[in-house]
Order: structure tokens, then sequence, then C-alpha cells
């Protein structure tokens, strides 16, 4: 194999484990062919846009406080359990990878379009910088790895505005999130399978390198995985074969934590299919949500324009602050802060894949993530670096997944395009080559002299974990109230100006949300909602 198409296959792996860009065109639903499609209006108290981290967490804890809420979800339910087919495969894609209007990349090879589905994975362009975002009940937690980590005092002081108080952080939200994730990192008896050469190799390497190196605490249910090896189930974890998705269940994603409790009240709707399209305030400072419901192949079947007390904007970076300065530019919203779509950060995110010359990973590879070293000493300069599985791939190509992400110093803002209709991100070249290069050395060092690491950060640059455009302190206050808009909120990654220090972002924005709403029904429900 010529080294050219060596590293096409290296870097198309990475574009399936999940850890790469996927190419995708921004397309609208389709208009249901040769039939009207109704229009309703509707009246609701609370509406929350998004059901991942933010809009999980909000369901609940407004629907706890007695205030009935009806969540929008662009995507579908993707439900699992033991020897489950709900999620696509990495190695075999097909149209359940890409939200409509994909284009994919597979190893390297540009393929036909997948017919028309709300599938998980959409990217979002910018100039310089891609969005990788998902869709379904449970956002962003239904094809993260999981790992879920609470930054050091320093670092979170360091990054995000002091008066969240990191005392009440650390004693009451990071163990609440962690309590309703049910957090724990994996069994030896897991690590010391076969499968999992690839964490033991990582961990021997970080330790010959005189990196720090401990277990990262999952939301996953390692019993699973267990079972995995015993033969009660087929592989899922045991193969890595969960980059999109864990068919056999036992992973705490948001679907099954946040949402399933809020729905277990009685008083939250979770409205799947409902692709929200504008966003407007009344004449009477009411919140209008314009939303297409949607068949799984993007046509519209019905448009609903839904009015409501309180918005709470969680679709996530790239979703909110898109809609909000869309409707700021066309004057839905007046008077909004200067500051929309400024401060949105990377996380910091590098992606490698690792080709070692001297131990052979192995195929197939257990996952998700076991190990990482956290380098957390600096806090201007604090990093992480974890490996990942890679998916079966049908041969052994003698590579893994190492993934580093920390402190992103460099920042980018979205700018309102008229002829798109779109806010697009611009991200300045060089933004994170700080903290790039302190992660490349650590991953280098790592790796050893024995090795070949491929850059798929560098090829395909883009992120997992984009935070800002809405920040706090700059268009919201500390709990996510936008600025001189009763009634509007912004509780997601949006809300977050740029990093989560060192962290990938998961546990902090669902910290945040947890204080935001904690005040947000002691002093607003009742009153504005």
């Amino acid at each position: 194999m010529s080294e050219i198409s060596r590293r096409s296959l290296l870097a198309g792996a990475a574009a399936t484990a999940g850890l790469a860009a996927v190419g995708a065109a921004r397309t609208p639903a389709r208009a249901a062919a040769k039939a009207r499609v109704p229009v309703t209006r509707s009246q609701e108290r609370v509406v929350i846009i998004g059901s991942g981290f933010g809009g999980g967490v909000t369901a609940l804890r407004f629907a706890q406080a007695g205030v009935p809420c009806l969540v929008l979800e662009r995507g579908i339910w993707w439900r699992t359990g033991p020897n489950a087919e709900t999620f696509p495969h990495a190695a075999s894609p097909d149209k359940r990878m890409f939200w409509l209007g994909s284009t994919p990349q597979i190893f390297g090879i540009s393929a036909d379009p997948f017919e028309h589905y709300t599938g998980l994975l959409e990217q979002v362009a910018g100039n310089g910088m891609d969005m990788i975002v998902a869709a379904g009940v449970g956002g962003g937690s239904l094809v993260y790895q999981g790992m879920t980590l609470q930054p050091t005092r320093d670092a979170f002081n360091a990054n995000l505005p002091e008066q969240l108080d990191y005392t009440r952080m650390d004693q009451v939200y990071y163990p609440r999130v962690a309590q309703m994730l049910q957090i724990e990192t994996a069994p030896d008896e897991l690590i010391n399978s076969p499968t999992y050469q690839p964490a033991r190799v990582f961990a021997k390497d970080v330790q010959r390198a005189g990196h720090p190196l401990s277990k990262i605490p999952m939301p996953i249910d390692w019993d699973y995985a267990l079972r995995e090896l015993k033969g009660e189930m087929k592989p899922s974890y045991t193969n890595g074969d969960c980059a999109l998705g864990v068919n056999n269940g036992g992973k705490h994603s948001v679907d099954v934590t946040y949402i399933a409790a809020a729905q277990a009240t009685g008083l939250v709707t979770v409205a799947t299919q409902h692709n929200v399209t504008d966003v407007a305030m009344t004449s009477d400072g009411r919140w209008e949500i314009h939303v297409d419901r949607i068949g799984t192949d993007g046509t519209v079947l019905e448009k609903k324009i839904i009015t409501a007390k309180a918005l709470v904007m969680a679709a996530g970076t790239a979703g909110t602050t898109r809609l909000l300065m869309r409707a700021a530019a066309k004057g839905q919203i007046p008077d909004m802060p200067d500051g929309l779509g400024t401060g949105w950060g990377s996380n910091g995110d590098r992606i490698y894949v690792w080709t070692d010359l001297e131990d052979d990973f192995g195929d197939p590879q257990g996952g998700p993530v076991v190990y990482g070293s956290l380098e957390w000493d600096d806090p201007n300069t604090a990093n992480t670096v974890i490996q990942a599985s890679l998916p079966p791939t049908g041969g052994d190509i003698r590579s893994t997944m190492i993934v580093g992400y920390g402190v992103s110093k460099g920042r980018g803002r979205f700018v309102y395009d008229s002829g798109k209709d779109d806010a697009v991100l611009q991200w300045p070249k060089g933004a994170d080559d700080t903290i790039y290069k302190r992660i490349n050395e650590r991953i280098t060092k790592i790796a050893g002299s024995l090795s070949v690491l491929t850059d798929t950060t560098g090829a395909y640059p883009s992120t997992w974990h984009p935070l800002g455009g809405a920040p706090m302190g700059t268009v919201c206050d500390l709990s996510g109230r936008v600025q001189g808009h009763r009634g509007l909120y912004v509780l997601d990654g949006a809300l977050i100006p740029g990093t989560t220090a060192a962290c990938n972002p998961s546990m902090t924005i669902a910290a945040i949300a947890e204080r935001a709403t904690d005040d947000i029904v002691a002093h607003d429900a009742g009153t504005v909602f």
C-alpha cells in the first residue's frame, strides 16, 4: 500500500470512528410533494429547543418544580437494548449516520449521498473550522465517547467567571451530574481482556514518557461490556463499535437519564422530528417558535407556530447561536446584545491516528475510553490526552486513536450572511496553536519514536466540542438569562466562553445548567413564566 493511500485509509478510519470531520451540506427540509402543508398554532408555558445536556437538565428541574415544558427535538429517538441494531456501524455507514443532506467521506473517498434521513451527525461548515453536531433525543450524549471530567478549581476560575462559585459547583452541582449519569471507571477484568490491548499499550507508554495516568470516569454500566465478554450479547463495547452510539445499551446518555426522569413527572412532552426554523419575540413580549414537523426523509408534514411565556435555547452552540443571530439580523428579536456570536472556542480538540510499529494494537479494539493523561498543573495550558478505540476494520492496521484537548485561548465569532440567511463561524488561522503545540509535544512523546501520527484535525479542521456564541457575562447572565429579554434563556454550550478548562464540555454544561435552573426556578417561575 502506498503512503498516500495508507494515510487516506487511516484518516478515513478516524472519520468513521466519529473523530474527524464528515462532509455535509446545510439543506432545508423538503416540503411535502403535491400536498398542502397544514399550519397549526398552539401555546405553551415553556418551550425548550434541544434535548441534550442543557435541555435535559432544564426539562427535569423545571418539571420537578411543577412547570410543564415542551421539548422540541429535530431528530428521532434512538432506543437501545441488548443485541439491538438501532445505531449504524462505523465500518459500514448507512443513512442513519448522517443528518439530512449529508455527503460523507469514507476512507478518504467521497461517497454518493445516502438518501435523506434524520440521522445522527451534521457538519456545520465555517470559515477555518467546522463543527460536528448531533441530532436525536439526547443530543451529543448519543455519540460522545463519554469522558466525564470536572475541571480543577484553578483551571475553572482562570477560564470561567469566578462568580459561578467553584466551591458550590464542586460540592453541589458537579456531584449532582455525576449521580445522574452514574459515572464509573472501567474494571480491571475488562481492561485485561484481549481486545483492550490498545488501552494497556497507552498506559505503558504514558508512564514510560513520565506523564500522569488515570482511569477516566464514564457514564457506562460496565457490566454490559463484561456480559459481552461472556458471550451473553454481541459485541458493542468490546469491539469498539460504539463511536456512533452503543447498540447494547448501558450508556447513561441524556435520553435515558435526564429526559426519562423528566417525562416520568408527567409534565414534559418531547416532540421529535420538530425542526425549529425561526424564533421571534411577539409584540406583547412572548416568544414565538416556528417549527417544521418533518418525516424521516426531511419532508415537511406540518408547520407549527408555538407561542410561549419562556423560551430556553438548548440547541447546542451551533443551533442556538445561529437561530438567535438570524432572529436578530431580521429584526425578529430586537435589541439583542452586541456580543451575540462572539466568544466561540474549539475546546482545543486535536485528534490523531496513532500507528505503532513496535506494539500491535490489534483488531478489534475494546472501547470507548479507559485511560487518560491529565496535565492540569498550569491552568493556562492544562490539557488531557486519551486513547480511544477504532471501530472494527476487518484487518489489523496497527493503529488506534489518540486524542488531546485543552484550554483553548483562541476565539472566533459568527457573522450573519444575508445571502445564506445563516450565521457562519469565522475562525482565525492559528488561533489555538499554543495549546495544539503542547498537546502535540505530549502525544509525540507518549507515542514514541517508532510510531507514525496522522493529524486528522490538521487535515479536517473541526471540533466535536464547540463552545460559545452567546457567552455568559457578554450576552447572558450566569444563569443564562439573555440580557434585556425577559423569558429568553440560553442553557447549553453556547453559554460557555470557549473552553471547559481541559475537560470534555458535557459535565460542565450540565453542572452550569443545574446551577442555572436552581436560580431560575427560585426567581422566575411563577413571575416570568
